[in-house]
């Protein structure tokens, strides 16, 4: 028996219980004609999942000519229509907080489910990435090219053009940006939710990533739209959060150029229910601080400089984070090329990783240094050009604890490379020159193995990316000069 896509579409969100009753569906059928249209809806029958009704709604509405068919006018209808089966904020807020007096899991549980089944979380687009890991002396390095952010396409690029230039949202963190429509050069966010906490007696929110990295990658965003900093206040609200949701990480990243993250502007931080490499990394050494005799610190065993603070006390863990913090800030030493301060600009911070487990808190503080130079113009302490044949950008939080972020256009590119070590034709990027003969020289490629070594190669490469980063290199000048360091902390 032949089905009217909007008529069985409002009998779904009907049929979730959360925002429609049974009464109101004749209004919530005519809702849905009003934005996709009356005509090409019959279908021989319903979609069992309602997103896939969602999606055939949003076919329909380019049919009917009610949208462009470009991507981002068809995720601004797809929003709106998943947005009427999303409850309120109110509604959510007041939820979570009843669920959280059960327990905080139980509270996240409910809300990350929420906002995979309204697919604000891009499920589908997230299983498209590619992941795997690469053991190093270090542990298993995670290595993932992400493939979930859609590409725009030429339509829209041109529309983006046309749109009158505004202010509002002032970024994608911005809690403005809750049930926000979205626009040709900007996210729909229609279906959009936000947690409000308090944290030091400051408004914040909670939210999920909507292409997530890592398993319940979430959001810590200020209410206020002001720059990234780290202080002595940020190390708190880290510990409050992981006191508020202690199944859960939370880290931020840098509140520098080159070593901070992409979103410089809106103070947020970053967690989830993930055990990252650098977590189970070991520590290299121990040491001891006098002024904070509660304190077991530690140098971790990583390719990157971090410190590693453990204890019960996490006003301590403030104190001392906050003390290194400020000695790094102003430290240098000229053997290797590490220069807090120069001309008066400030070049050092400290990317910050909060954890606890059965009451004991644990913060690693990676130290970070901006500085570039004609040998490095991009970044001393930054992915050298021998390597960003691989990876150019940024490396922010998620990769310094040992998860790569790789671009999409490696998909196709290692392809080609995959071709050239087993002399087929192909067209590889000529950036790939060096690094494809050095593995020709080292290993003997069949059709069998190359997938396997090239994945293995890449991980490496991401390996030889962290030690770029690392401000004291994990050799004996390099520990040398730590050991300097810690002296002077």
């Amino acid at each position: 028996m032949a089905t009217d896509l909007a008529q069985g579409f409002a009998q779904q969100i009907i049929a979730t219980k959360q925002t429609f009753a049974p009464l109101d569906q004749i209004y919530l059928t005519n809702l849905i004609y009003r934005l996709v249209g009356e005509e090409n809806l019959t279908v021989a029958q319903l979609p069992d999942e309602i997103l896939t009704t969602a999606a055939n709604l949003v076919t329909a509405a380019v049919k009917n000519q009610k949208i462009a068919d470009t991507v981002s006018d068809r995720e601004i209808l797809e929003a709106q229509l998943t947005d009427l089966f999303t409850p309120t904020p109110t509604a959510i807020n007041e939820t979570f907080w009843q669920y959280y007096q059960i327990s905080p899991k139980t509270a996240t549980d409910y809300f990350f489910n929420l906002s995979q089944a309204n697919d604000y979380i891009k499920t589908k687009a997230i299983a498209k990435n590619i992941s795997y890991k690469t053991p190093t002396e270090y542990g298993d390095l995670e290595i993932t090219v992400n493939l979930s952010r859609p590409e725009k396409d030429p339509k829209a690029i041109a529309a983006a053009k046309s749109v009158p230039e505004t202010n509002y949202p002032k970024c994608q963190l911005c809690l403005e940006n809750e049930g926000y429509t979205g626009r040709a050069n900007y996210p729909a966010r229609a279906n959009h939710r936000v947690i409000r906490l308090r944290l030091s007696g400051e408004s914040w929110g909670l939210q999920y990533s909507p292409y997530a990295y890592f398993s319940e990658h979430c959001i810590f965003l200020s209410a206020k739209h002001e720059p990234m900093h780290i202080d002595q206040k940020t190390f708190t609200k880290l510990f409050e959060i992981v006191k508020l949701f202690p199944d859960y990480f939370v880290g931020s990243n840098a509140d520098l150029p080159i070593v901070g993250g992409s979103m410089l502007t809106h103070d947020h931080y970053q967690g989830g229910r993930h055990d990252f490499p650098m977590a189970k990394a070991a520590l290299r050494q121990t040491f001891t601080l006098p002024a904070y005799p509660e304190i077991q610190a530690g140098i971790v065993d990583w390719p990157m400089s971090v410190i590693r603070l453990q204890s019960q006390d996490i006003e301590a863990l403030i104190n001392c984070s906050t003390h290194i913090l400020k000695v790094w800030q102003t430290y240098s030493d000229p053997t290797v090329t590490v220069f807090g301060v120069v001309d008066g600009v400030l070049h050092h911070t400290i990317t910050p990783i909060v954890r606890q487990k059965a009451g004991q808190y644990t913060i690693d503080l990676v130290l970070r240094d901006n500085q570039t130079s004609k040998a490095h113009p991009l970044g001393i302490f930054h992915p050298h050009e021998d390597v960003q044949h691989i990876k150019k950008e940024n490396i922010g939080l998620i990769e310094v604890m040992g998860r790569a972020i790789l671009p999409a256009r490696l998909k196709t590119e290692l392809q080609e490379v995959a071709r050239y070590l087993l002399d087929q034709p192909n067209t590889m990027k000529a950036y790939h020159q060096v690094w494809a003969d050095a593995l020709k020289a080292q290993h003997t490629f069949t059709t069998e193995n190359v997938e396997t070594i090239l994945n293995q190669e890449v991980g490496l490469v991401f390996k030889r990316v962290l030690e770029d980063a690392g401000v004291f290199k994990n050799d004996a000048t390099g520990r040398s000069a730590f050991e300097r360091f810690l002296k002077v902390i």
